[in-house]
């Protein structure tokens, strides 16, 4: 099922500016899994690269650091 919202899409509405980083952060999980994995299978099948575990970790730790922030910003809740 897909995500959604359901509503007007106010930018001054704090629920939906959480909604749109939490949509970010999947994008940029959803990139990071396709590439880092593509970027394995090749090293795997002809190239060997030395550095692509550094940047795999790397990248990995600017996708908790992302996932801290949305975290860090999300809204409270409404009574």
């Amino acid at each position: 099922m897909p995500i959604r919202w359901y509503g007007p899409a106010d930018p001054d509405d704090p629920t939906y500016r959480h909604f749109e980083r939490i949509v970010n952060l999947t994008l940029h999980a959803s990139i990071y899994a396709a590439l880092n994995s593509g970027l394995w299978v090749v090293q795997e099948l002809r190239h060997p690269w030395a550095h692509l575990s550094w940047l795999s970790l790397g990248w990995l730790a600017l996708l908790l650091v992302h996932a801290g922030v949305v975290i860090a910003l999300r809204p409270a809740p409404r009574p």
